[in-house]
């Protein structure tokens, strides 16, 4: 259900509350003054801001040190993929495996993290760099290389039949590491990693991109995905990237375990998050109850933050337009970017047909609840009733999960594929339709530098994008004035009588006060950011009896405000708002119950990647004869090679997908906020 607040209080000094928000320092801020602890070598950065950044970065990032994209035909190294985050072209493989595909970001990043499988770093540093070792001729190695589409489907199952999607405590061993040290490759690999990560950090007072040393662990018992993405603060690491072949399959909390005994009590300055990614693909598995209380206070403390939106759909909530229900949800907003199934296994769509039994649609009824975040944040709220401590209190990032070296590549005008040759060219359309460009992580931070950025990451004050870069704020206090918008001073006031994204308030008698502001994304030189229809809040609560709820309430802007694109080119008709501002109250606060709160920004509608591609492609889903058009395609993609068809799903009809719209409301989520009754361990 949602609910329709008040009319906000407009924000007619919106420019000069922006205007204070992006606020600079002149002078370098002495380290005795910082609001963090700077536990690395590095000149103070010339930008800082007291009331902090927004800083765009991407947390999820493969190159070709990953088993899956090397094996996909994709070269490029972390040294290209941080070129590319820093807006420089690289060039990735077409369709049939000819490197001519070139890629560049239309805006650069400010942060990014290159996060390979820490599973087969040695294997594959084996199969592919030195052609004088013995490894590097084992059958399994040469298919990796192999350009050839089938043997490239074999090699994959290869790899991933080694343990990466069993059950099993202990994992197959590639027969690579019998002909060749892969204890030393992987260490070798991992050295590599980090010296990428320093070659690419701006130290100087520039302070024009920061970097962070990573890599996934990649837990996928029977294709549920459990993965993590292991973020470290400094150069401080561990001495390898411990992986699920170091914890076995469903261990996660030996992975804690680890990094607390490796890097966090370590005594050298080591600092770490683990960040789960893509709930949607675990089966329900991602988010079990803990099982003890060290196992809780694990997971609260190394994993702040979760990955809300990439490639593989989002993980807020999910509604199914076709039932008019969703999963613990009346929010019809759900249906975002949601794929059919649950579970990793979404990927085998080969020449158009899915190759895997366990890619089946999963009914709403039997679509695991906690797969979704938002029920997620709900069911902590029991769990901290019960325990004294809530395990979920996760704020949210993006991020594109790319696997073609492309961090940020999350633009649905140049959307080039993020699986090498898998999604490259026309079989983007062809065999991963329901896939999207992916999102972004923003981290309000001080400066562009690791310590700052971490630190806004450990404290939650973060936000989620489907891709675009609008500007978010929120914040509850216990009094704020209602015409706070309109402030020249408006985020001091703010950070003084509040807390911002991610934090926690104590309950107070009357509601508190929620300050929200958003501004749209700017875009980039000749192509606009699209105006913002909306603002939400979303609250989810804990009532007397035990049982969890959630509410949708409109607290800026309008809904039916007469946006949409022209069919014909895509290009946005009617308006939206340049800003939007307001200082809210809860209708149904009630004091005695644990809640938290988060916004949800939304555009107005654009046009999907998939649309601007079949569009390009002569194919008009907006169009009558959309299926003649796709067959008149089909057969000159048969013609030049291509097997089975390639631009059908093009036609789809929205009234009889459950998820698909040929449009899409690009959005942004802030991180919640927290208000607790009574004092939390």
């Amino acid at each position: 259900m949602q609910r329709i607040a008040p009319k906000p209080v407009a924000g007619t000094r919106m420019l000069g509350c922006i205007a204070t928000l992006l606020l600079i320092v002149a002078a370098p801020v002495l380290a005795a003054d910082l609001p963090f602890e700077r536990t690395e070598e590095r000149e103070p950065c010339r930008e800082y801001s007291a009331t902090k950044r927004p800083m765009f970065g991407d947390l999820h990032v493969h190159t070709s040190y990953s088993f899956d994209s090397y094996v996909s035909s994709q070269r490029n190294d972390p040294d290209a993929a941080y070129r590319y985050a820093k807006g420089e072209a690289i060039t990735l493989s077409d369709a049939d495996a000819n490197q001519a595909v070139r890629a560049q970001i239309q805006r650069p990043l400010d942060f990014t993290a290159v996060t390979d499988h820490s599973e087969f770093l040695g294997p594959i540093n084996l199969c592919t760099t030195d052609a004088s070792k013995l490894a590097y001729w084992f059958p399994a190695c040469i298919a990796t290389r192999s350009e050839n589409f089938y043997v490239q489907l074999l090699a994959a199952n290869y790899w991933v039949s080694l343990g990466v999607t069993d059950t099993a405590n202990t994992k197959k061993e590639s027969f690579t590491c019998r002909l060749g040290d892969c204890d030393a490759a992987h260490k070798e690999t991992w050295q590599r990693i980090q010296a990428a990560a320093e070659q690419h950090y701006d130290r100087s007072a520039d302070c024009q991109f920061t970097t962070f040393t990573a890599y996934e662990y990649t837990d996928a018992p029977d294709f549920a995905n459990l993965h993590r993405n292991v973020i470290f603060r400094n150069d401080r690491v561990t001495d390898t990237a411990i992986s699920t072949y170091d914890t076995g399959s469903m261990n996660y909390p030996e992975l804690w375990r680890r990094l607390r005994g490796e890097c966090t009590e370590a005594g050298n300055g080591c600092d770490v998050i683990s960040i789960p990614h893509n709930p949607n693909l675990s089966r329900g598995l991602m988010f079990p109850d803990p099982r003890n209380e060290r196992e809780a206070r694990d997971r609260a403390y190394f994993e702040p933050l979760v990955e809300l939106v990439q490639h593989k759909a989002a993980s807020e909530c999910r509604f199914d337009r076709l039932l008019g229900r969703g999963v613990a949800t009346e929010d019809e907003l759900c249906d975002f970017e949601q794929v059919l199934t649950d579970n990793l296994s979404m990927l085998g769509t080969v020449f158009g047909e899915v190759q895997a039994e366990e890619a089946r649609p999963v009914p709403i009824d039997e679509y695991g609840r906690r797969n979704m975040v938002r029920n997620v944040l709900k069911d902590g709220l029991a769990l901290e009733q019960e325990s004294g401590l809530n395990p979920f209190r996760l704020g949210f990032i993006g991020s594109t999960d790319t696997h073609s070296a492309t961090p940020g590549g999350a633009e649905e005008d140049n959307y080039v594929g993020h699986l090498g040759r898998r999604d490259a060219t026309y079989r983007n359309i062809q065999d991963h339709f329901f896939d999207n460009p992916g999102g972004l992580a923003v981290v309000w931070a001080e400066e562009n530098s690791r310590d700052s950025i971490f630190n806004g990451m450990r404290r939650r004050e973060a936000y989620a994008t489907s891709g675009t870069r609008p500007t978010v704020r929120f914040f509850a206090g216990s009094g704020y004035d209602s015409a706070l918008c309109n402030a020249p001073d408006m985020l001091e006031q703010a950070y003084a009588g509040g807390v911002p994204m991610g934090g926690e308030l104590p309950a107070t008698d009357a509601s508190p006060t929620f300050l929200v502001s958003a501004s749209k994304d700017a875009g980039s030189p000749g192509k606009p950011g699209i105006d913002l229809q909306r603002i939400q809040v979303i609250k989810g609560w804990l009532d007397a009896q035990g049982a969890t709820h959630e509410e949708v309430y409109d607290v800026a802007g309008e809904a039916d405000n007469g946006a949409g694109v022209n069919p014909e080119s895509c290009a946005p008709t009617g308006s939206g708002h340049a800003q939007l501002c307001t200082v809210w109250q809860d209708p149904d606060y009630d004091p005695t119950e644990h809640a938290f709160y988060y916004v949800r920004v939304l555009e107005n509608p654009s046009c999907r990647w998939s649309t601007l591609q079949c569009q390009a492609a002569g194919v008009n889903p907006f169009a009558q004869n959309c299926a003649e058009q796709a067959a008149q395609q089909n057969a000159i993609m048969t013609d030049a090679g291509a097997k089975g068809e390639v631009y059908s799903r093009c036609c789809l009809d929205r009234e009889e997908q459950p998820f698909y719209s040929p449009t899409l409301q690009e959005r942004a989520w802030t991180s919640p906020i927290w208000i607790n009754p009574q004092e939390s361990i």
